[in-house]
């Protein structure tokens, strides 16, 4: 494994694992969700210069595409939340009292 896949393959793990163990805010999930999206987007940049083929070099673009209306929707969900429950703790969320 090369040096550069390594910390890409290390930041996509760093991220999961921190939405995994780190639950206590959603501002926080999202964040580890930005984070994620980030790696796996430059990995796909770097894997598309890489192979040097055009047909493969749209992959990212839409990768960040998605990953803003990703983002956007993630916030969007932070300030309902926020303004309906008072806090972003995802301890105060329950979906049985909807």
């Amino acid at each position: 494994m090369t040096p550069v896949h390594f910390s890409f393959s290390s930041a996509f793990m760093l991220g999961l694992m921190g939405l995994t163990f780190h639950r206590t805010h959603l501002l926080s999930a999202l964040l580890c969700l930005e984070g994620m999206m980030l790696s796996l987007f430059i990995a796909l940049a770097l894997w598309a210069l890489q192979f040097e083929t055009t047909g493969f070099s749209t992959a990212p673009m839409l990768l960040l595409a998605f990953s803003a209306c990703e983002a956007s929707a993630g916030l969007a969900l932070l300030v309902a939340t926020a303004r309906t429950h008072g806090t972003d703790r995802l301890q105060n969320l329950n979906l049985l009292q909807c």
